[in-house]
This record gives C-alpha cells, structure tokens and sequence, in this order.
C-alpha cells in the first residue's frame, strides 16, 4: 500500500515546515501499519495555473499527477493563512479538478478507491473550514473519505514535533497525542473500497450512466 503527502507549504525543502512536520506524523504512523509514504512538497514544483492534466510551456503537474494515480492513500497538507488554505493547495485542487471527467473502464471515476486524508496546520477554526473544503473538493474528484481524517496540529516553529489533536486549541491534554487514531479509519476505508465489490460496481456504473 502506498501513500502520498503533498504538502503545499508556501516553504520549498529546506525551510522549516509545521505542514510537513504533521503530515510526516502521520507517516511515520501509517509506516507502521506497512503503509509506504512519499512526501513532496508541491512548492518545489512549477505548477502552472488551469484545470487541464497538462499545461505546457514546462509545466510539472503531470509528474504529481502520476504520483497521485500510483498512490493508494493521498495526504493532503496546507497551512492556514487568514482562515483559509495555502494558495499552493488550491492550485492543487485546481489541478485535480481535470481528473472529473476521467473514468475507468468500468465507467468510475479514475480516482474511485483512493483514500483522501487532509491535515491542516494553524487556528482550529479555519482548520475546520479548510478540511471541509479539502473534502468536499477531493469527494466530488472521486476520493474516499474515511471518518476523523483530519488532523490538526498548532504551528510551533521551536519544536521538533507538532501539536496534533483534533481540537488542538480547546483539550490541551491531548495536544502531545500524535494522529494515530487517524489511521484505522484510513486503512479499514481503503480495504472495504478495493476488496468489497460494493452494490456491484460495473452494474452501478451502468445504471448511473444510463439516460434519463
């Protein structure tokens, strides 16, 4: 099984990142369960503007992308900056937005079967809103979302590790648990996605594409 974080820190490797501090968190968890984990920062990539798979002109999108279809499990990783996401994961988003349109041969969206995890780093309260657009976002693509998918950790650049909780701001005693709870619900929705043939897939496919 295999994960991908992408972490649209406005920071390129190097500089330190709280974003890529909690999305190597959960990582680190997920290694434990055998889970094989990348992590890119998109910044470092020149992403250009659109909603096409490729834009030209020395456009690196396609290379994540083919990232993205290779993984099992995308990990989603931005800040909050003046309570919404970095500028870098709504191109992302932007991005991804091309992959509507795509289907398998059984007629589901390309991306059926893939697990996504959003982890946000900064305020609670633009937290929240961001894993809501993150998910509502990444759902209509065709991702799976599994329950308590997102953790959310407090910017702390003088530590080595990130406070990760759910409500970080408001149960102090949990800010030092990092986010293992997160990976049953990662991991038993990938599992019931790939090895349950819900409502019979191909026949699914069919009835929804048929003309009304």
């Amino acid at each position: 099984m295999r994960a991908l974080s992408l972490v649209c820190s406005l920071k390129r490797t190097g500089e330190h990142s709280s974003t890529e501090m909690l999305t190597n968190q959960l990582a680190e968890v997920l290694g434990h369960d055998g889970v094989h984990c990348e992590s890119i920062r998109c910044v470092d990539y020149d992403i250009h503007p659109g909603v096409g798979q490729d834009m030209g002109n020395g456009d690196q999108w396609p290379q994540l992308r083919d990232k993205v279809l290779g993984a099992d499990i995308l990990v989603l990783g931005t800040p909050t900056w003046l309570g919404h996401m970095s500028s870098v994961a709504q191109r992302v988003l932007e991005r991804l937005d091309a992959e509507l349109s795509e289907t398998d041969e059984e007629g589901r969206p390309i991306l059926s079967g893939k697990v996504a995890v959003a982890a946000v780093v900064g305020n609670e309260d633009g937290a929240h809103k961001i894993t809501a657009d993150l998910f509502q976002a990444l759902n209509d693509i065709g991702f799976s979302v599994p329950a308590r998918a997102a953790p959310i950790g407090m910017a702390r650049p003088c530590t080595k590790r990130i406070i990760a909780s759910w409500t970080a701001c408001r149960r102090p005693w949990r800010r030092r648990r990092p986010p293992r709870h997160t990976t049953p619900h990662i991991l038993r929705n990938y599992c019931v996605n790939t090895a349950i043939p819900q409502l019979n897939r191909r026949n699914h496919a069919r009835r929804w594409n048929r003309p009304r």
